[in-house]
């Protein structure tokens, strides 16, 4: 089982991470649009602020948060008006979620094993919030990336991503309105050390393997599956591939195939730690 503390700090490494990245930028590049439709540089990184904020209202007031959902003009747009809200100059928009995160990270490490936060659509534990959170500021870093046109070092947090993508294979089919399957599926991906990360019963004949980076970006839906060095056996793995999505809501547009491949900039230098700098 995953030590909580471990987690929050590679939370906390893969939001210093993205900061690292984005903290120099001049306010040209933090207008630049991003794969995600109508979202800049900026509305990125104002997304995961808003995100974290609505995080810790779920984390300290359960009737506050269910309030705000039940408030929102218009639902379908909680997601782009959250980004908008948070919307700031670059400096006043990085205090603000440096600030929030270290808030949201010093509530979620008190929270008690068994309590169960509300999110929308579930309810999740401490752990599963703080892995989710991993997740989304891994994802919503990829957009950045892309925009900026450079590939960022795998690490060892991808695991948790991957883990996310796994453990939601239910909520994909569910999601797309589809029966879950009761087939297992074994998942076998190649870590950026050249390590084995698997999942599920290796006698299983479904199974999906590959990078375990081509995984993370396909249950994230930032790349189409045909554009994935992913080899899938079994028709539920397969079905699997076209419905996956490691966060929680209604099931995302996901991607278009690319044509032609883009063109990928120099990897950003990491440091000792795997930490960009």
């Amino acid at each position: 089982m995953v030590d909580l503390s471990d987690l929050l700090a590679d939370l906390a490494g893969e939001s210093e991470a993205l900061e690292a990245l984005v903290r120099p930028l001049p306010p040209a590049d933090w207008a630049r649009p991003t794969p995600a439709a109508g979202w800049t540089v900026a509305h990125q990184v104002a997304h995961l602020a808003w995100t974290d904020h609505v995080a810790l209202l779920a984390a300290t007031d359960a009737e506050a948060f269910f309030a705000s959902v039940a408030s929102a003009p218009e639902p379908a747009r909680l997601v782009d008006h959250g980004a908008e809200e948070f919307l700031a100059p670059p400096t006043d928009l990085l205090a603000r979620w440096r600030s929030g995160r270290a808030a949201l990270a010093a509530v979620l490490s008190l929270v008690p094993p068994a309590e169960k936060l509300p999110w929308y659509g579930t309810r999740m534990s401490a752990t599963s919030m703080v892995t989710a959170r991993i997740m989304e500021t891994w994802a919503h870093g990829e957009d950045i990336a892309d925009a900026l046109d450079v590939r960022r070092p795998d690490t060892h947090r991808l695991r948790h991503v991957a883990h996310l993508g796994v453990r939601t294979l239910g909520h994909g089919f569910a999601a797309h309105g589809r029966p879950v399957p009761a087939t297992p599926v074994r998942v076998e991906l190649a870590g950026p050390g050249g390590e084995t990360w698997s999942w599920g019963p290796a006698e299983s004949t479904d199974r999906v393997t590959g990078p375990a980076r081509d995984f993370c970006l396909l249950v994230t839906q930032r790349r189409h599956r045909a554009d994935l060095a992913l080899t899938v056996t079994g028709p539920v793995a397969d079905e699997w591939l076209d419905v996956a999505q490691a966060f929680a809501g209604p099931p995302g547009a996901g991607r278009p195939p690319l044509d032609p491949p883009p063109a990928v900039g120099p990897q950003t230098p990491a440091g000792s730690n795997g930490v960009p700098v």
